[in-house]
């Protein structure tokens, strides 16, 4: 298996998975519009039409706004929750193929796409009904983990024996704290057990779950406002002994290239 980040943070997330062989290719979110998406796409080596289905992980703009789009031009199936479903039916662009392109799934059964066995993982964050995922081919398992306020005994167990994670790091919140475009009301709900990773929140997750096969932690989803990759990086290394080598960020511009995992 191997992954890569078209981008990640507030202004449009999206992961490609691709199993063992190339044997299937999963896209995880798309907050970018078609073109962009087409674009970073192309500049991973990947045509739209390669990729099998897209997996949504919940409803908010920065992850979705390009899913229908994308999923209508390749004819790409879209799997998504009941809750995110009906949160997001007001913008499905009139013309999509529902009865052919949306895949319902419950957010705690456990499904096989594209070759890879898809596990759910419920989160608490502001949403309908939020899922990220554990991918697994057989041979090694990935976990996704943005998008969440705090890591519960629930995430935890979830992410145990992974061999690679791409784990939140929104903000240092001594960053939030201090910024003055952000109301006390915005700062609240971002720092929120309903909101974002934090990076000490991000670590602490980390150092909790079973990390025997842990070689790889991407840090995903920073604010470009609300911290730096230095900060993150500072957060999670102790984690690791100190070691920095299974450690990689990525960013909103250029995402993060092919990762074998």
């Amino acid at each position: 298996m191997r992954f890569a980040s078209l981008g990640s943070g507030s202004e449009g997330n999206a992961l490609l998975v691709e199993g063992a062989g190339g044997a299937g290719c999963v896209l995880i979110d798309c907050g970018f519009g078609l073109r962009e998406a087409e674009r970073r796409l192309r500049a991973l080596g990947r045509e739209p039409a390669q990729i099998d289905a897209i997996l949504v992980t919940h409803e908010h703009g920065d992850h979705v706004g390009g899913v229908f789009r994308l999923a209508h031009r390749h004819r790409i199936p879209v799997h998504l929750t009941h809750g995110t479903l009906r949160a997001i039916a007001p913008i499905v662009p009139a013309g999509f193929d529902r009865r052919s392109l949306l895949r319902t799934f419950d957010s705690a059964a456990v499904f096989e796409c594209a070759g890879l066995r898809i596990e759910p993982v419920a989160v608490p964050h502001d949403a309908r009904e939020p899922v990220q995922y554990v991918l697994d081919d057989g041979r090694v398992r990935l976990g996704v983990l943005t998008d969440l306020g705090h890591g519960s005994p629930h995430v935890v167990r979830a992410l145990s024996r992974l061999d690679a994670l791409v784990l939140e790091c929104n903000h240092d919140l001594g960053l939030l704290e201090v910024n003055r475009r952000y109301t006390a009301a915005l700062k609240r709900r971002i720092a929120g057990q309903w909101g974002h990773l934090g990076n000490g929140e991000a670590a602490r997750i980390l150092a909790s779950i079973d990390r025997t096969r842990l070689r790889t932690v991407v840090a995903a989803h920073l604010s470009r406002q609300n911290n730096r990759p230095e900060l993150a990086r500072a957060a999670l290394a102790p984690v690791f002994d100190g070691d920095p080598s299974g450690l990689q960020v990525a960013d909103q511009d250029n995402g993060i290239g092919w990762i074998a995992v």
